[in-house]
């Protein structure tokens, strides 16, 4: 029996509609990979990565399994003749090998989709970086998992701990984003919505001006509905425009954790406002450099929560929903952008947006393809940005016997949305990373350039009085 014969009469397991939503947006321009790295001041040998992926990442049965398309929908079918060797890579950079060659490296990959034929991740095993050290660089599609699930596979290759304390220890990962309220039973319940509440949802796809007619006199859920379509579109910016194949990342030098603590202690913030403060003065920043107009300037950027139970925190798939964050980038004083960020953000704790746009996406994964890409273009429309925050694990981690030295991490974009930040600490320390539309940003290393400047203007600030 053909590799493809035996691979079509093996046992098949329905792909949930997020997945699948997750799945279909792929695209040239924008792959729907989630890439990860991991540098070390050590080198990392390849034999050993190999056999703590063998044995602590394929423990995962979906790992060896591939997306397929079938009459009825999509399925994950088991890759016939899977091969370990064809998904870990050994590879060197230029010299000098240092962070400037490693971001080009991850660029490069960042700008290409993975092969649907198999498994769809990879790991790149960089030798000799900075001299005597490896990078290892993770690609994995998002339909296998979110953010949160995957950070939860990357810890669960590191040694620190036996499996079960590294599930409890790895809590923090629930907080993804944490000044949102965590989800409870009754909020699940609200994902459960009836075949009518669907039919009224594609009707206010298809009939915008209904929607706002719901926005005005209707309530709930199905306001929030019609408030998304009815968003205004966002602003010209160089951040904006029709996505090309050439992707760039970049990430700044770790900035000690203490500092943003600090900072945020002394102004009556947390940690959450004083590093999203500085990113969005970075970005303010890089505009003002190229004379582009920024007074009064806010872009949105789409931030995943994380939506587990307690029980699920284990599983891979996708259980995270959206919120739309405008960015106050108009607003030059950083004490009185840091005060505006701490506002917006209290005031999204209790929005219902997550819930409701995990349960669009479930829907947009069952639905025709043209729903889908509707959908799509219509949610890409009001946002510039997508933004992660990922609070890490905060003491050293190792990896097939080498201790981690950073970690970074980027969620991609969908539709036409070409611009992706993240934030995450880890070990006591915080890193700001950008990955850009090389034909828009084509350098996003002047971006993440500001970002310790940002922080140490926010130090330097004195605190007010805050209005509300």
């Amino acid at each position: 029996m053909s590799a493809h014969a035996a691979a079509e009469t093996a046992p098949r397991a329905r792909m949930s509609g997020v997945d699948t939503a997750w799945l279909r947006m792929e695209r040239p321009t924008n792959p729907m990979v989630i890439t990860g790295v991991m540098t070390f001041r050590k080198r990392l040998a390849l034999p050993a990565l190999k056999k703590t992926i063998a044995e602590r990442f394929l423990v995962f049965d979906r790992f060896r399994q591939r997306p397929v398309e079938g009459v009825a929908g999509h399925y994950w079918e088991k890759a016939a003749g899977f091969d370990l060797e064809r998904h870990v890579h050994r590879v060197a950079l230029p010299r000098p090998a240092g962070k400037r060659e490693l971001e080009e490296f991850v660029s490069d990959l960042a700008s290409a989709s993975l092969d649907p034929a198999q498994p769809m991740w990879q790991f790149y095993l960089v030798d000799g970086y900075r001299g005597r050290g490896s990078a290892l660089v993770s690609r994995i599609h998002h339909c296998y998992a979110d953010g949160v699930a995957l950070m939860r596979v990357l810890l669960s290759l590191t040694e620190a701990m036996p499996a079960a304390r590294r599930r409890r220890s790895a809590g923090g990962l629930e907080a993804w984003m944490p000044w949102l309220e965590p989800i409870t039973g009754a909020g699940m319940k609200m994902l459960e919505w009836s075949g009518a509440f669907w039919r009224g949802y594609f009707e206010l796809l298809l009939n915008p001006a209904k929607a706002l007619q719901y926005a005005q006199t209707g309530g709930g859920f199905l306001m929030e509905a019609a408030r998304l379509l009815t968003m205004s579109p966002e602003p010209a910016t160089r951040f904006r425009g029709k996505p090309g194949l050439r992707k760039r990342i970049a990430w700044s030098d770790p900035l000690p954790l203490e500092e943003v603590k600090a900072a945020g202690a002394a102004l009556g913030c947390s940690v959450n406002d004083v590093l999203l403060c500085a990113a969005a003065g970075a970005l303010r920043g890089y505009l003002a450099a190229h004379r582009d107009p920024v007074d009064g300037l806010e872009i949105r950027a789409v931030v995943p929560v994380n939506l587990r139970e307690p029980e699920s925190a284990e599983q891979l798939g996708n259980r995270f929903g959206l919120v739309f964050m405008s960015l106050p980038l108009g607003i030059a004083n950083p004490l009185q952008r840091l005060y505006e960020v701490h506002s917006r953000m209290q005031a999204l704790r209790h929005s219902p947006q997550p819930m409701l746009l995990l349960g669009l996406l479930e829907f947009a994964g069952q639905a025709p393809l043209a729903v889908h890409e509707e959908l799509l273009q219509i949610l890409g429309s009001h946002a510039t940005a997508v933004l992660t925050n990922l609070p890490g694990p905060q003491r050293r981690l190792h990896l097939a016997g080498v201790e981690i030295d950073e970690q970074l991490f980027w969620v991609p974009q969908s539709g036409d949305i070409a611009m992706g930040l993240s934030l995450l600490s880890y070990a006591g320390q915080a890193q700001f990373g950008v990955m850009t539309d090389a034909g828009m940003v084509p350098d996003p290393e002047r971006i993440v350039g500001r970002f310790h400047d940002e922080i140490r203007a926010l130090r330097k600030a004195k605190p007010w009085k805050k209005s509300g």
